[in-house]
């Protein structure tokens, strides 16, 4: 019954974990770009094959039922989603593959890409986040500055006009193995510590005042939530069980006259 308990409690863990997890996705659902986190598990071996305990006696019966399930390390589901329009003329959206790249701090590498196309000029003119206030870096991965007295186009294909003339370009690329990306905060992503990674020319387009929407579907996650609940409820409900049962074998069965 003990082996029982353990199994039963992994999986209540796993789903109370799930709810947290699909709680916050939820909360972002009017999140600009916002990119959900996708809940994964696996199963657990027995305990004496999870520990390479491969030498002592066990209970072969019990170790087919394996050693419960835990949570794995959660990705981001990366697809582009659908763009609203703004009229915002320092707003851009990502039509497709691609992100912007942010100046995050004062070194080389500190580089994040995001898909938050939500800009505004600072007081001298720099193209900045409207939302965090970091750079927005051109092809070269040097600041963007423009006349704040001139109107702006953008283009598709990311080259910023004024009066006429390109006067930058967006950086828009992509890393070879987008899946490295963690979240950073504020709609911002890095790569792991310690990784510049490669650039890549990305394949999407620059759409002038539009945005991302997020990418969190409120009735698809609030039904996953539910789900989630019911298998809470079920797990502690097994539980509650078999601790009767553990209860009517000490205080029942084990007892002596």
């Amino acid at each position: 019954m003990n082996y029982g308990l353990y199994v039963t409690a992994s999986g209540l863990a796993t789903q109370m974990a799930k709810q947290d997890a699909l709680s916050n996705n939820l909360a972002n659902v009017n999140t600009t770009a916002y990119k959900p986190d996708v809940f994964a598990v696996r199963e657990r071996l027995a305990a004496r094959q999870e520990d390479g305990l491969g030498a002592i006696p066990s209970n072969s019966l019990l170790e087919r039922l394996g050693g419960g399930v835990m949570p794995v390390a959660m990705r981001v589901n990366m697809a582009p989603s659908a763009l609203e329009r703004t009229g915002r003329p320092l707003d851009v959206g990502i039509e497709g593959e691609g992100f912007l790249l942010v100046r995050t701090g004062a070194g080389e590498n500190d580089v994040g890409f995001t898909r938050d196309g939500r800009f505004t000029l600072a007081g001298d003119g720099r193209l900045i986040s409207s939302t965090n206030g970091l750079e927005i870096l051109d092809s070269n991965g040097s600041p963007i500055r423009l006349d704040p007295t001139a109107p702006v186009h953008i283009r598709p294909s990311g080259a910023i006009v004024q009066k006429g003339s390109d006067v930058a370009q967006l950086a828009l690329v992509t890393v070879g193995d987008p899946s490295a990306l963690h979240k950073a905060g504020e709609g911002v992503f890095r790569l792991p510590e310690g990784e510049a990674g490669e650039h890549l020319p990305a394949t999407g387009r620059i759409m002038q005042e539009f945005v991302e929407s997020s990418g969190s579907d409120p009735i698809l996650t609030m039904n996953a939530i539910s789900e989630a609940g019911r298998s809470v409820v079920n797990s502690t409900s097994v539980i509650s069980y078999i601790n009767g049962m553990m209860d009517r074998a000490i205080n029942g069965l084990g007892r002596t006259s």
